[in-house]
């Protein structure tokens, strides 16, 4: 029997570790990537990468990180999106961290787009990012925002990329009470509110276009907007589910109200919100009915679900892209057709015992290999 020529075998051994990183790092999408016509904008969303910047583990930079960036590298030459969203949670502990190891947090994250880090970027503020409403500070929003592509003072951001509007905002910052923070990012949506109203303007009928009358009085109680007709919404938190989501809407008027003070008069009601990590039932009314929301993107849950509410809007919750929480990494592929329809795909990546198990197992053979040439020589 023929011997393996041993100065063959490191070059088989190399094509076999990137063939076998190159499977391993493919993503499973459900039902396929979806499909990417001419004018068409295709994002790729990812959640809860919960990176360490320069605090990270030799685990982290020479495992964990190196997985990732395959990943990554993998996904975006697979399917080819046209920007990256991140909702939220970029950094581990980023609300402990100095301004300069803030910096080697968002420095990590480019350093795993490799080559693609030139895609268009549109980024979400996470509770793990800036704290909870116990230590939330504009000033400190303020300096994490100003590192992370078109965020304001607040941590909220509007953005349009090929004719399709996105507004990212503050879920974390709606979580708390009597915060002038919170109070800027509800006057940042009244603002977006008046402006996308402000598009809408004329309503044509057979004969013409007419112009509303009264339309210099906007406010977010008589929005003229259809459903669905808003801008792209981004955040973090998932918005509030009403019992049965029957109706999904106050069943009277009384019942929406614009200061949301209401909603934490108590310490017991603010603690119900930080456990379920969702919007409070009054800023979700306020971004429905505010906004009318094309579609809805947030994270934080660690898991993928894709919800409908009672007016037809759809909210869509992206995956962790990451280790640290429990559950199938993974994150989102969307596309915006020229058509207005949305169409998207999970797509999920190996778990780390599975990744670790692969190493081991080609390690094993590796030696085997090895030990098996050396025998027949």
């Amino acid at each position: 029997m023929a011997a393996w020529p041993n100065p063959a075998l490191p070059l088989l051994l190399v094509a076999a570790l990137l063939a076998f990183e190159d499977w391993l790092s493919t993503p499973s999408c459900s039902g396929g990537p979806p499909r990417h016509g001419p004018g068409d904008l295709r994002a790729m969303m990812v959640a809860d990468l919960m990176l360490f910047g320069s605090d990270a583990t030799y685990a982290d930079r020479l495992f964990r990180d190196h997985v990732m960036y395959k990943f990554f590298a993998n996904s975006i030459q697979t399917l080819k999106p046209d920007m990256i969203v991140v909702l939220g949670d970029i950094s581990a502990k980023g609300s402990e961290l100095t301004e300069r190891k803030w910096i080697s947090v968002i420095e990590q994250f480019e350093g795993m787009l490799g080559q693609h880090s030139s895609l268009p970027l549109l980024t979400v503020l996470g509770d793990k990012d800036v704290g909870n409403c116990a230590n939330l500070e504009g000033k400190f929003v303020h300096r994490r925002a100003k590192h992370l592509p078109g965020l304001d003072s607040c941590g909220c951001g509007a953005f349009e990329i090929s004719n399709v509007s996105f507004v990212s905002l503050n879920a974390v910052a709606l979580l708390c009470g009597n915060n002038n923070l919170r109070f800027g990012v509800e006057k940042f949506m009244e603002r977006e509110s008046h402006h996308f109203q402000s598009l809408n303007e004329a309503e044509c009928y057979p004969l013409g276009c007419e112009k509303r009358e009264g339309s210099t009085d906007i406010s977010w109680r008589r929005n003229s907007m259809d459903s669905g007709s808003g801008p792209v919404i981004l955040l973090h938190f998932p918005l509030h589910r009403f019992d049965a989501e029957v109706t999904g809407v106050p069943t009277s008027a009384e019942a929406i109200v614009s200061d949301h003070s209401s909603v934490f008069s108590s310490s017991k009601q603010r603690g119900i919100y930080d456990r379920l990590h969702t919007l409070p039932a009054n800023s979700t009314q306020y971004i429905l009915q505010a906004l009318k929301p094309r579609i809805i993107f947030n994270a934080h849950t660690g898991s993928f679900s894709d919800f409908l509410h009672a007016d037809g809007t759809r909210e869509v919750t992206v995956p962790a892209m990451t280790w640290k929480t429990r559950g199938v990494p993974g994150f989102v592929i969307t596309t915006f057709d020229t058509k207005g329809t949305v169409t998207l795909s999970c797509c999920l990546l190996a778990k780390e015992w599975h990744v670790i198990m692969g190493y081991l197992a080609f390690l094993c053979l590796t030696a085997l290999a090895v030990k098996l040439s050396h025998q027949l020589e």
